[in-house]
């Protein structure tokens, strides 16, 4: 369990490059770690997913909106045909986060 809660946590301050904000009011501060939580939280049970399904529908986590957006976002399309693997996005969806591999 420890491990997972350090994997948001890293993806929260890695990913979503939280520390980077200069925000001049803690309101402000509080509304983008907010969101930051939730980008995070959603990134990590994608994560986890995939862990448990290696073979699990992209649209198991993805709407297809969103599935869209990432296909215009990213340089290595994905032939979105409905059979698509999460496994095929998550790397792209890391790239967007600054992930190297």
């Amino acid at each position: 369990m420890r491990w997972k809660i350090e994997l948001f946590h890293k993806i929260l301050k890695s990913g979503c490059k939280a520390e980077d904000f200069k925000l001049r009011t803690a309101q402000r501060l509080t509304n983008i770690i907010a969101i930051f939580c939730v980008v995070s939280w959603r990134i990590s049970w994608m994560t986890m997913l995939n862990r448990a399904c290696k073979n699990c529908p992209a649209r198991a986590a993805l709407t297809p909106g969103e599935i869209g957006l990432l296909q215009r976002m990213i340089k290595k399309k994905i032939v979105d045909d409905g059979l698509s693997l999460l496994s095929q996005y998550l790397p792209q969806i890391a790239k967007l986060g600054g992930y190297l591999a």
